[in-house]
């Protein structure tokens, strides 16, 4: 059974949201320690945390950039804030998914379902030039360094590769990352890959994703 840890400081809503889960197959836990929250989540060891942006004493996007420092649990942030704004800096802090409330209690379990499910339809492991890629840990490997990548950095790396040699649309990488969302926003899928193309340059993969303007992307 998955365990997804809720981040909400409102306690009728992480009750609510507690049930809803509990009720569905995963094993809902509440984190209560938001003195040391980072080890807490460590501690707990969590599939997968749900996590609100404004809380008092406690900001989430702070939160998931110190978390991303120790972990690559896949995160889905929560909340009322519906800004572009909130959402590419949640998603350039390292969340995989972001909904805003209120929502459909169905919907979170569709997001939840689709990334759980992007996780498990990969292979462990793959090489690319001088680099060997571990996808349970999600993290690039030469012998010089490792790096973490997020979820989503690490979904289109893996589709790219897949395809490597062939032009692949923004289309087709937004319906594999995010084929449950009716209205994701296009700049989502720019965040992510400016992010991994940092990250590749950084392990010495530097250049390898080309874009092909009107077409898309194409991984040599």
């Amino acid at each position: 059974m998955k365990k997804i840890l809720i981040i909400e400081d409102e306690v009728p809503l992480r009750e609510e949201l507690a049930l809803l889960l509990n009720n569905n197959g995963y094993a809902a836990v509440i984190l209560t320690d938001f003195e040391d929250p980072v080890s807490a989540i460590l501690q707990q060891d969590p599939d997968l945390v749900l996590m609100d942006i404004v809380m008092p004493g406690l900001n989430g996007q702070y939160l998931l950039k110190q978390l991303r420092a120790h972990s690559n649990v896949p995160v889905i942030m929560v909340t009322s804030k519906n800004t572009e704004m909130d959402e590419m800096l949640s998603l350039s802090y390292g969340a995989d998914d972001y909904l805003t409330k209120p929502y459909h209690p169905q919907l979170l379990l569709l997001h939840i379902e689709a990334l759980f499910k992007r996780m498990g339809q990969q292979p462990n492991t793959m090489d690319y030039r001088h680099v060997h890629i571990n996808l349970e840990r999600s993290s690039l490997e030469s012998e010089q360094k490792e790096l973490v990548l997020s979820k989503n950095e690490m979904g289109i790396f893996y589709f790219l590769y897949q395809h490597r040699g062939t032009i692949v649309s923004r289309d087709e990488i937004m319906d594999y990352l995010w084929s449950t969302e009716r209205f994701i926003d296009d700049n989502t899928l720019t965040v992510n890959m400016n992010r991994l193309r940092r990250k590749l340059a950084d392990i010495g993969l530097n250049e390898v994703i080309e874009t092909r303007r009107g077409q898309g992307y194409l991984l040599k």
